[in-house]
């Protein structure tokens, strides 16, 4: 490798070496993004931006198959209608940015820049639901938020952000439980097979729960640093709101009874989660699901032979591309193949194929995967047919791997002192019992700075159990980790 090459991957800091700056490096280098001149603001490059649509798209599709249709609703809500939920207001209220002008003239109403929707859809949803016909109401928007937030890192925790929110109306109790379990189990398979990133689902503790909801469910995934992190909310917000809001229906029974809603989100941190999961020391590491680029061509031409090995990588090229391949030629000429072949390694394009004089000849072509390394000769005339098949074991294969890491960096344990020693050291997930008392729940994050993450739901048929922080019966086994 020359010293340009050499210097190229330099300019990475090793995750062992410091883990957020790596980070930073991977997102800079591989033009995710840029910082924006509005502190806690990020502007998403188009690199990044193609991978969230690459997202949006199959996380969209699974959404309007279970039969909720998008919509859109104001950025600005009035004071007003934040004010009208007390647990929503106090939750929401430290992150609130206000809008107090409108050109030169103060406002007789001060606004609330988004911070989340379901004050102002559930204003409409009062007007709109009258009878038990109009329900369920199924409603999904794709917008921005945002969340004046203190300490801010890019797609993780930024003041502005993107996301969906979905919000639901239905006649009871039972309906909207099994709306907001069903919503996780789609955020599950999606990330799970589009993101080839496990999680494990379960339910928040009540000090932990979204403000103003009745239960609160979670994905929660495990970053390489051993870092929590939450990949996506779903709420049962039973008729907390809709008592607030005065949102109604008159029943087939001919009584006049209050709604029960869910809302659920996922965001951009998700693209932080792809990074940190699968990212390595040479950069990122994308699952061809959601690749911007899933295969890139790399024609290596001599001067002899540029005009044949050009020709025949277009030809390729084509053939590809109209197999329905996300795919990219790179013949710059300004660029050895060697430093072609680290840049689009560093922004963890699946698939590289390289053509060559020799390979011509052969009649074939050279496959690298960007997820091990692995290199190999396939006939040209069988491109088409292969790299389908191969993309998806690539896929497949970061599934697994993320899988192996999460079980390998999942600890149990009974013993306080051994899980103070696990969390310092180790980190990962703990699986524990905890005897349900927010107390202990909080003595644990002030100690060891591990929050529960969620109460798993494959954890619920075992016995939990003494208390890992008091010594008492047990309710629960619970998941802790540090988080992001």
């Amino acid at each position: 490798m020359g010293k340009q090459n050499k210097e190229f991957v330099k300019e990475i800091t090793p995750q062992s070496e410091d883990y957020s700056q790596w980070y930073l490096d991977v997102i800079l280098k591989a033009q995710m993004m840029d910082y924006a001149p509005v502190k806690g603001c990020m502007v998403i490059r188009p690199y990044g931006y193609t991978l969230w649509e690459n997202m949006q798209q199959g996380l969209d599709k699974r959404i309007k198959d279970t039969g909720h249709q998008n919509a859109y609703f104001p950025i600005f809500i009035p004071e007003s209608l934040l004010q009208k939920e007390a647990d929503h207001v106090e939750g929401f209220a430290p992150e609130v940015a206000w809008v107090t002008h409108g050109g030169n003239e103060k406002l007789t109403e001060r606004l609330v820049v988004r911070p989340t929707s379901e004050t102002i859809i559930c204003e409409m949803y009062s007007r709109w639901i009258q009878s038990y016909r109009d329900l369920p109401l199924l409603i999904n928007q794709w917008c921005n938020v945002v969340r004046w937030e203190k300490v801010t890192r890019p797609f993780l925790r930024t003041t502005e952000f993107l996301w969906q929110e979905g919000h639901t109306a239905h006649r009871n109790e039972e309906e909207a439980e099994e709306e907001t379990k069903k919503m996780l189990a789609v955020y599950q398979d999606f990330v799970e097979n589009d993101l080839a990133m496990p999680v494990i689902t379960g339910q928040k503790t009540e000090k932990e729960k979204f403000a103003g909801a009745l239960r609160t469910y979670s994905i929660e995934a495990l970053m390489s640093d051993g870092k929590a992190l939450q990949a996506g909310t779903s709420h049962n917000l039973g008729t907390h709101f809709a008592k607030v809001f005065d949102i109604t229906y008159l029943d087939s029974d001919g009584e006049l009874k209050y709604v029960w809603q869910t809302s659920w989100g996922v965001t951009t941190r998700l693209i932080g989660a792809i990074i940190m999961v699968h990212g390595d020391d040479r950069g990122l590491v994308l699952p061809p699901k959601v690749a911007p680029i899933q295969a890139i061509l790399i024609p290596i031409a001599p001067k002899k032979a540029r005009e044949q090995v050009l020709d025949k990588a277009a030809e390729i090229f084509t053939a590809l591309k109209a197999s329905g391949l996300r795919i990219k030629m790179d013949d710059r000429e300004e660029y050895s193949p060697g430093w072609k072949f680290n840049e689009w390694e560093m922004k963890g394009v699946p698939l590289r194929i390289e053509v060559g004089p020799r390979d011509l000849e052969a009649g074939q072509a050279v496959l690298v995967r960007r997820d091990n390394g692995v290199k190999e000769t396939v006939a040209i005339s069988e491109l088409t047919r292969y790299i389908p098949v191969l993309l998806e074991q690539i896929q497949t294969n970061m599934y697994h791997k993320a899988k192996q890491f999460m079980e390998a960096n999942t600890h149990r344990t009974d013993d306080y002192q051994e899980f103070k020693q696990i969390m310092e050291e180790k980190r990962g997930f703990i699986v524990a019992s905890w005897c349900g008392n927010s107390d202990c729940e909080e003595t644990v994050k002030e100690e060891t700075k591990a929050t529960i993450r969620n109460i798993p739901f494959h954890l619920q048929q075992e016995t939990p159990g003494k208390c890992i922080c008091c010594g008492h019966e047990a309710k629960h086994l619970v998941i802790f980790a540090r988080a992001y």
